[in-house]
């Protein structure tokens, strides 16, 4: 499972923050907002791979 990570970056003089799960990123001017998305989305990727992996361990019955 991947690990949803935040990094400060500068842009321009600013510091700006980027909130990233593998190559993708989403970047937040405020360190609360991006911090509050992070948790957000580690819940919701937690969420997934259990769903996943009781679909997997379900076992289905041939009709």
């Amino acid at each position: 499972m991947q690990d949803v990570q935040i990094e400060s970056v500068d842009r321009r003089g600013k510091q700006l923050w980027q909130v990233r799960l593998g190559r993708r990123c989403v970047t937040f001017a405020q360190e609360q907002a991006a911090r509050a998305f992070a948790a957000q989305l580690h819940l919701r990727v937690h969420w997934l791979h259990q769903q996943s992996d009781d679909l997997d361990s379900s076992d289905p019955t041939p009709p």
